[in-house]
């Protein structure tokens, strides 16, 4: 009894973040549901929402299924979204000549059509969880959608564009689709399903206007919050302090949750990569690495910076953080637009440029080269997720938005650093940086901590 007590309380007090998320305009969603019909050689479209459920699992509120955000703009829980597109009598052909054996063939042509459900509202249970968007309420008819309908006609709806034996029916694999495909399943409908996300990734990858001004407004508030905690840092504050406060600063500046779990890493702390405890004391000498960032309209950013404890970097320290410096600046002067890639070994790569440049400035305790000291890639597609889908062996072009990221880590020495910021490629091939109003030069982090 507790326990559910507990849930509901949490799903009232998060119900409100399902209204709380700025939208782009109805045509564009439309746009990306029209390119994806385009992938299926004709197949339909199955996109299922997330539920309120998985926000009793994981205690950290409703966060809508990026696909569904992503073609929809639509932050109901337990939603639907079926995608037909036009069929005509070439694509008709190929999608029966590659149907699995005993599968029926499709019989007609068809045009493009969509049809957006909604679960019916349940005033009771609103009562604990908010209100929602129902199929008959006028809101609903205001989302661009050629039709809404109650959830409950799923099975009907489908059957209009399979036949209940089966048919190839792209879905989203996964949590929020696993509950209505085995529904469907109990009510004789059995279709053949393959994976949408790729298809949606891959149109995910180029990001419009609007969600690169998303991705602009998680950048500025997590700006503020990491130049709040440097004011905060001194020997004898602990990492989760300055985690919570950074949380505290973005969220108040209109972000949702952070992007990802915050890491506040302090002295040996700052040399583990995934360090996520953000337990430990902050010590006199250490440097602190802090990737940190909020999410805006569920669009992410992501940003480290590396500080000195007690607001001055000892000499070793400054050397460190000078080469990583370095390599990220390398990274951006060798960009160029269609040509450079993330990550690999060939000469068009950021990564070569990064660990070619760490490689050749300044040797370990041992007098070895640095490169083995940068464990990681140097750069991820950002977007809906902090790690966006992408083909990260894609050259970079206008639209993508991705992260450089270069770090040294030397566990022996408990020196870790770690610079990393959010850019995007603009209409004209530039390298725009999102999060560089934050200070990167030494001399700069340390007059900025005010000591």
């Amino acid at each position: 009894m507790k326990r559910l007590l507990v849930s509901l309380l949490l799903l009232f007090c998060f119900a409100s973040t399902c209204y709380s998320l700025e939208r782009q305009s109805s045509q564009i969603y439309r746009a990306r549901r029209e390119a994806l019909a385009k992938k299926t050689n004709g197949s339909p479209i199955l996109v299922f929402a997330a539920t309120e459920e998985d926000l009793i699992e994981a205690l950290t509120g409703f966060r809508q299924n990026e696909d569904f955000w992503y073609l929809t703009g639509v932050n109901e829980p337990g939603a639907a979204l079926l995608i037909v597109p036009a069929l005509d009598e070439a694509a008709l052909r190929e999608i029966n000549s590659n149907l699995p054996p005993g599968r029926p063939p499709m019989q007609k042509t068809r045009p493009y059509s969509e049809v957006l459900m909604l679960p019916q509202r349940n005033r009771a249970a609103e009562r604990w969880t908010g209100p929602k968007l129902g199929p008959d309420d006028p809101e609903a008819k205001n989302l661009g959608f050629e039709r809404v309908v109650a959830s409950d006609a799923l099975r009907d709806e489908l059957a209009k564009v399979i036949s209940p034996l089966g048919g190839l029916v792209y879905v989203n694999e996964g949590k929020s689709s696993r509950v209505p495909l085995e529904w469907l399943k109990r009510n004789n409908m059995s279709p053949y399903t393959r994976d949408v996300k790729p298809l949606v990734g891959s149109l995910r990858m180029i990001k419009d206007a609007g969600e690169i001004e998303f991705v602009r407004k998680a950048s500025d508030a997590s700006v503020s919050a990491h130049l709040a905690a440097w004011k905060a840092i001194k020997p004898g504050t602990g990492e989760r302090q300055i985690a919570s406060l950074m949380v505290y600063e973005f969220e108040r500046r209109g972000c949702e949750r952070p992007a990802y779990g915050p890491i506040v890493g302090s002295g040996f702390n700052s040399t583990v990569l995934h360090y996520d405890e953000d337990s430990g004391p902050i010590k006199d000498g250490d440097v602190i690495v802090m990737d940190v960032g909020g999410e805006y309209s569920m669009y992410a950013t992501d940003i480290t910076r590396t500080v000195p404890a007690n607001g001055k970097f000892t000499p070793r320290q400054r050397e460190i953080y000078d080469i990583v410096l370095g390599a990220q600046e390398a990274a951006i002067s060798s960009f160029k637009a269609g040509q450079s890639k993330m990550n690999g070994r060939d000469p068009e790569s950021l990564f070569r440029v990064v660990f070619d440049y760490i490689n050749s400035h300044g040797k370990d305790a041992h007098g070895q080269a640095l490169g083995q000291y940068l464990i990681h890639g140097i750069s991820h597609f950002v977007g809906l997720n902090v790690h966006d889908p992408g083909d990260s062996s894609s050259t970079l072009a206008p639209g993508m938005v991705f992260t450089i990221e270069p770090g040294i880590y030397i566990p022996e020495e408990k020196i870790g650093v770690r610079i990393e910021d959010t850019f995007y490629v603009d209409a004209n091939g530039k390298l725009v940086c999102l999060s560089c109003a934050i200070p990167k030069r030494a001399d700069e982090v340390e007059h900025a901590m005010g000591r």
